[in-house]
């Protein structure tokens, strides 16, 4: 069953989708993120997650890793492919902790990934800093589009899945320290990916990257 909390009145709060199977913690997280003035809408699967994104547009998706009839690799797959939903950061939940588990959750396409169980306070903190740093984007798109004409590159300028994924990173302003801590490798590998990039793309610097990525609809 699908649930959608009743209008409480705030105008300007921001909407969530919390997709879980487990209902205890549905209740839980729902009833704190309510409690911080977030509208949350449920789902217990992502089959069922796709019929809400299908009517709704949230601000933000929490989601559980493991779930019946689909699950969030499955989910976020089908997030990053639609052009309507492919902005919405996501967070993964995951009872899996060791290190190929989360990088194989970013490499998906999750924004965070946290392991239960966790503290709620960290989960608020978390989901804030993705709304703001997803604010930030989308401020920047918009000045990147009016501050003079699009970056161009060569046609022949392919990218590595591995250079795509460290590419939006950059977009979302994260220094190469804090995506070598995503993909739990070091920060000389992102900044040889961010040099071959460079090279391939005939761009100049890591800002220029960003904007490419931007204005190409890669983020």
């Amino acid at each position: 069953m699908i649930k959608q909390m009743k209008d409480n009145g705030v105008k300007d709060h921001k909407r969530l989708l919390l997709i879980d199977d487990d209902p205890n913690l549905i209740l839980l997280v729902k009833d704190y993120l309510e409690f911080r003035g977030y509208e949350v809408i449920t789902a217990e699967n992502g089959r069922e997650a796709l019929e809400v994104l299908q009517q709704e547009i949230p601000d933000m998706i929490i989601c559980d890793v493991m779930m019946p009839e689909m699950d969030g690799y499955a989910l976020v797959e089908h997030v990053r492919q639609n052009p309507n939903t492919s902005w919405i950061p996501v967070l993964f939940l995951s009872a899996k902790g060791q290190s190929q588990d989360r990088v194989k959750g970013l490499s998906t396409g999750a924004d965070v990934y946290m392991v239960k169980p966790f503290e709620p306070e960290e989960l608020v903190a978390q989901v804030e800093s993705s709304l703001k740093q997803a604010h930030r984007l989308i401020e920047h798109s918009h000045k990147s589009t009016d501050s003079g004409p699009k970056i161009h590159v060569p046609e022949t300028a392919e990218l590595t899945p591995t250079e795509l994924k460290v590419v939006q990173f950059v977009a979302r302003g994260l220094a190469n320290k804090q995506i070598a801590e995503y993909m739990n490798v070091s920060q000389r590998t992102i900044e040889s990916h961010v040099s071959n990039m460079l090279q391939k793309t005939a761009l100049h610097n890591r800002t220029e990257l960003a904007r490419w990525a931007i204005e190409s609809n890669m983020v």
